[in-house]
C-alpha cells in the first residue's frame, strides 16, 4: 500500500532505490513533464490513490464506515418517506455486479444509491427564455454556464422547475458527462443532474468520487458507444463506490486539495515556461528572417526551447522563395536571360507540332504580386515555362468503370497528391484502359508536377515520381515544364508551390463557391518567382539541408515525448502496484 503521508527516510534521494510515493512522484515531474497531459495524469493518480485508501493513513480511532452507513440509512429512510428518493434500486444494465477487489481497513463498498440521491432538471420552452434578470424569473443553468456567464438566460419561476443552490453539486449528464459545478444557482435543464449526498456523508467526498474512474470513468465508458454520450441516472446510482469513515473522508479531501493545488502550480509553471519558449521561438524566427546567417540559423535549433517543426518548415520555405535564404551571386546569369531561352525552346516545340500552340500570354499585373524579388530574379506566369497545364476527368462522366490493378490503368486523385510526394500509395485506384484513349492530354509522365485544384487540399503540390502509366481526375492539375532546356528546377518550383507565400497567393485567386477551387486559367496565370538557374540549385540544396535538420529535430521531439510518456506510465504503474 502506498503511504505518501509516511515518506521513507531516503525520499529526497534521486537514487533508483527510492520508494515510489506521491511525494517522489511530484519530485520527478520534470523527468516526464513533456509527456502528453502530464499534469492531468498526475491528477488521475491522486484521485485513484485517494479512493484506494492510499493517500492518508487509516486511524483506528475513527468511527467506522459501518456506523456511518447506519446513520446514512436512517436518513435515507426519512427521505423515502418524503418521496425524495427511491429505497429500492434495480441495478442498471451497464453496472458491474461486484465491487473492485481492494478494500482498505475500516472501509465499506456500497452502491452509490446507498449514499446519494439524484434527479435530472426540467426544460421550459425556449420561447420563454429572456436574456436579462427580471423579478419573478430565475437563472436557467445549462452546461455552457459552467464556463461563462456570457450566454446566461432566465426563466419564469414555476413549480415545474428543478432548483440548485450554490454549494450543491450539479453534473453534466449529456455530452460532457461527469463535468460538475458547485457554484451555480437557479433552475437547471434536463441535460444536468443534481447529486445530493445523504447526511452525514461528506459532500466534498462525493464530489471527489464523481471525478474518479469508478464513477466518471465508468459513465464515460458506457456512454462512449453512443453517437452523443449521455448518462442514465440509474447507472450513476448503480455504481460501486468505497465509503471510508467520515473523519477519513475529510482527511482525504484535505490531502487531495493540497495535492491538486500543487498540480495547479505545476500547470502554471508549465504554461509560463511554454509562453516564454514561444516568445523566444518567435524572436528567433524573426531574427533569422531578417538575417538568415549561420549564427541566427543556430538559434532556430536552440536546446532551451523548441520551435514547432511546422513553423520552421514554413519559415525556411518563405525565406527560400523570397531570395533571402542564400546570398545572390553577381556572376550568375540573370533569370530574364535564362527565361528567353525557355521561351525560344517553347516556340520551337510549338512550331514543330510537339506541343500545342496556345493563346498569347498576357503580361503580369505587378500590383498583385505577393512580394518583392532580388534584382537578378524575375516574376513570370506559370504558363510561360510550361509545355502543358491541364486536368483530368471523372471516370463516371466518361462512362469508364473502376477495375482491379491488373485490369486497367493507374488513376491518381487529389487524395494521392501530398505536399512534395504522392501519398496513400497503398490505396491506389485503377480504371479501364480506354480512359487513356479518351483523356490522352492528361496522361502523366515521370517528373510531372501535380496540383490539387479543389476542396480542403487546394494547392497541395507533388511530383509524379512513379514510372507507371497513369491518368488523373478533374480535381488535379498536370503541370509539365518545358524540358528541352534547363530553365526551371522542378524542385525549386515545388518548394515555391508548397510555401506559405504561394498558398496564400493561390487562395487569394481561387473561385469562391460551395467548394473552393482553382481553375486552369488561375493555374496558367499563377505568378512564379524565378531566380537565376544557379541560385535555384543553391536554394534547393540549402532547403533540403535545413529540412533534414528539421526532420531530425522532429524525430528527437517525438522520441523525447515518447520517453517522457513511458517514464510517466512506469512511475504510475510502480505507484499503483506497491
Amino acid at each position: 500500500m502506498i503511504t505518501p503521508a509516511k515518506a521513507a527516510p531516503n525520499a529526497t534521494s534521486e537514487s533508483s532505490t527510492e520508494p515510489m510515493t506521491l511525494e517522489t512522484f511530484f519530485k520527478k515531474f520534470e523527468l516526464f513533464a513533456d509527456a502528453p497531459d502530464a499534469v492531468a495524469r498526475m491528477r488521475q493518480v491522486i484521485l485513484s490513490s485517494a479512493v484506494k485508501g492510499e493517500l492518508v493513513t487509516q486511524d483506528p480511532k475513527d468511527e467506522s464506515a459501518t456506523q456511518l452507513l447506519k446513520e446514512i440509512e436512517k436518513k435515507r429512510s426519512e427521505l423515502v418517506l418524503e418521496k425524495k428518493a427511491k429505497l429500492e434500486l434495480k441495478p442498471h444494465r451497464s453496472a458491474k455486479s461486484d465491487p473492485p477487489p481492494w478494500n482498505p481497513p475500516g472501509w465499506e463498498w456500497r452502491r452509490f444509491n446507498d449514499v446519494i440521491w439524484c434527479f435530472r432538471g426540467h426544460n421550459p420552452p425556449k420561447s420563454e427564455f429572456i436574456s436579462e434578470p427580471r423579478e419573478g424569473y430565475l437563472r436557467f443553468v445549462q452546461i455552457t454556464d459552467f464556463k461563462t456567464d456570457s450566454r446566461a438566460v432566465y426563466v419564469r419561476e414555476s413549480p415545474k422547475n428543478k432548483l440548485v443552490f450554490k454549494g450543491e453539486i450539479i453534473m453534466a449528464a449529456y455530452r460532457h458527462i461527469g463535468k460538475l459545478s458547485r457554484s451555480m444557482e437557479g433552475a437547471f435543464n434536463v441535460a444536468l443532474c443534481k447529486v445530493m449526498e445523504i447526511p452525514p456523508m461528506s459532500r466534498d467526498f462525493v464530489e471527489l468520487l464523481i471525478g474518479t474512474d469508478l464513477v466518471k470513468g465508468e459513465l464515460l465508458a458506457a456512454s462512449g458507444r453512443a453517437h452523443i454520450p449521455s448518462m442514465h441516472s440509474a447507472h450513476l446510482l448503480s455504481l460501486w463506490v468505497p465509503i471510508p469513515p467520515l473523519a477519513e473522508q475529510k482527511r482525504i479531501v484535505a490531502k487531495v486539495d493540497e495535492l491538486m493545488a500543487l498540480c495547479d502550480r505545476l500547470e502554471a509553471q508549465q504554461q509560463e515556461r511554454n509562453t516564454l519558449h514561444a516568445d523566444l521561438a518567435r524572436a528567433s524566427l524573426a531574427r533569422f528572417a531578417e538575417a538568415p546567417t549561420p549564427a541566427n540559423l543556430n538559434l532556430l535549433f536552440h536546446k532551451s526551447y523548441t520551435i514547432p517543426p511546422a513553423d520552421l518548415r514554413k519559415s525556411i520555405l518563405t525565406l527560400a522563395v523570397q531570395g533571402k535564404l542564400v546570398p545572390q551571386d553577381p556572376n550568375d546569369e540573370p533569370a530574364k536571360q535564362n527565361l528567353s531561352l525557355i521561351k525560344a525552346a517553347k516556340d520551337q516545340l510549338q512550331k514543330s507540332g510537339a506541343i500545342a500552340k496556345e493563346k498569347k500570354i498576357a503580361p503580369l499585373d505587378s500590383e498583385t504580386l505577393p512580394f518583392d524579388l532580388p534584382e537578378s530574379w524575375c516574376w513570370e506566369k506559370l504558363a510561360t515555362v510550361t509545355e502543358l497545364i491541364t486536368k483530368g476527368s471523372s471516370p463516371k462522366w466518361q462512362g469508364v468503370a473502376y477495375v482491379s490493378e491488373n485490369e486497367g490503368v493507374l488513376f491518381i486523385t487529389s487524395e494521392n497528391v501530398g505536399n512534395y510526394n504522392l501519398r496513400k500509395l497503398d490505396q491506389l485506384k485503377y480504371v479501364e484502359n480506354k480512359f487513356n484513349e479518351i483523356e490522352p492530354r492528361s496522361i502523366l509522365k515521370h517528373g510531372d508536377i501535380l496540383m490539387n485544384l479543389v476542396g480542403a487540399s487546394i494547392g497541395r503540390t507533388a511530383i509524379y515520381n512513379l514510372r507507371e502509366c497513369a491518368n488523373i481526375n478533374q480535381a488535379v492539375a498536370l503541370i509539365r515544364l518545358v524540358r528541352e532546356t534547363d530553365g526551371v528546377c522542378p524542385r525549386f518550383l515545388l518548394h515555391y508551390f508548397n510555401s506559405p507565400s504561394a498558398i496564400d497567393y493561390m487562395l487569394s485567386s481561387r473561385v469562391t463557391s460551395a467548394q473552393p477551387n482553382i481553375s486552369l486559367t488561375n493555374a496558367r496565370d499563377f505568378a512564379i518567382p524565378l531566380p537565376p538557374l544557379a541560385e535555384q540549385s543553391r536554394i534547393v540544396a540549402k532547403v533540403d539541408q535545413l529540412m533534414a535538420l528539421v526532420d531530425q529535430l522532429e524525430t528527437q521531439l517525438t522520441t523525447s515525448r515518447a520517453t517522457a510518456k513511458n517514464l510517466l506510465e512506469a512511475l504510475v504503474a510502480e505507484l499503483t502496484t506497491q
